[in-house]
């Protein structure tokens, strides 16, 4: 039976009590071959992947740190958790402190939170704190409290969140039997990027593979300080899970582009809502806007021939979290009511309607 990514990797994370883990059996998420999506970008010697990570508990990649972060606490006899969040964190962490017996504590951005990830925090438990300010702000105060207060710092500045995340670069590796020629993903805070990076290349050091992906990471234009080289005071997208000014792990993002000789680059909200639509209508798969930056930039890439054409390639997208979790950019812009016909129960104007 499958118990989850600490006892599937173990040996590549430091667990010193077996009694203390965590775990709601995170990782393990749909690693699939896209089927229509290359030759719609005329991509014909690529074979394109998607790892959906919007598959895992509570429905974001964020499952795969808080397993790690909350048993180091629950190793250290911790009662409780923080964090700061734009949604999935503050999600992750409420639901693993719950499975510990922990409170939790979350700080978000008043009003600047998918609805769907609030819902999460809500109902697991967590205590949930609105702060007048966006993303950075919020951390900014949990790394005070956390030096101060019995609580336990479960943002990604906390190093065992990004031993989790690593598993899934393990997980690709395995799949595929070795590492993809792009590993294409979002950046918000940029620990993800930084966790894949350390994950092929312990992988590589061990033998394991025998080469290493390019690192292809894309922010919201709105919001992306890394490739604008400065940072953003007041971040704006629709892609929240992404609406960050100043990450965390700004150095090593750009440090795992830098050794991986790959790259960070912008895409707009238009090209992000953009490439859900395509995903969901092409391949039948729903992940949220932030997750389909990803998506964006292999289309924009592709657009402007950045993919070598002269040999087979692999390309790994990530998507980090699941379509559900917001609906708003779907439902909420007025689009959605257009795509609905309004008929009564009447079986003559029914058919006319299909035979149309």
């Amino acid at each position: 039976m499958y118990n989850g990514v600490i006892k599937r990797y173990r040996q590549y994370l430091n667990i010193e009590d077996d009694s203390k883990i965590v775990t709601m059996n995170e990782g393990r998420t749909l690693f699939h071959k896209l089927v229509n999506l290359p030759s719609a970008l005329g991509l014909k010697n690529a074979d394109i992947y998607i790892k959906f990570e919007g598959l895992n508990p509570t429905g974001s990649f964020k499952d795969r740190g808080m397993t790690m972060a909350v048993t180091k606490a629950n190793e250290q006899g911790s009662g409780a958790v923080i964090c700061a969040s734009t949604g999935n964190t503050s999600a992750s962490a409420a639901a693993y402190a719950a499975v510990a017996g922990m409170k939790a504590f979350v700080l978000i951005p008043d009003r600047k939170i998918a609805l769907g990830k609030l819902a999460q925090a809500i109902v697991y438990g967590a205590k949930v704190i609105a702060v007048d300010g966006n993303f950075d702000d919020a951390l900014n105060m949990v790394i005070r409290l956390a030096k101060t207060e019995p609580v336990t710092l479960v943002n990604s500045v906390n190093p065992n969140r990004l031993q989790g995340q690593k598993t899934a670069a393990f997980e690709i590796c395995d799949d595929l039997g070795h590492a993809p020629d792009y590993l294409v993903l979002p950046v918000g805070n940029a620990g993800n990027i930084s966790a894949y990076w350390m994950g092929f290349k312990e992988y590589y050091e061990n033998g394991i593979i025998s080469a290493l992906p390019k690192m292809t990471g894309f922010q919201a234009a709105g919001a992306a300080p890394i490739v604008e080289n400065r940072i953003i005071e007041n971040p704006e997208t629709v892609a929240t899970a992404i609406r960050i000014g100043n990450p965390a792990s700004w150095d090593k993002a750009v440090r795992a582009r830098d050794e991986s000789n790959g790259s960070i680059s912008a895409v707009t909200d238009e090209e992000i809502l953009e490439a859900q639509k395509l995903l969901a209508s092409e391949e039948g798969i729903f992940a949220e806007p932030a997750s389909c930056a990803s998506i964006a930039g292999v289309v924009k890439f592709a657009k402007e021939n950045r993919f070598e054409k002269d040999k087979h390639l692999e390309i790994v997208c990530i998507l980090t979290g699941n379509g559900l979790k917001d609906t708003s950019v779907i439902i909420g812009n007025g689009d959605a009511e257009d795509k609905i016909i309004h008929a009564k129960p009447d079986f003559d104007v029914l058919s006319q309607i299909i035979r149309q």
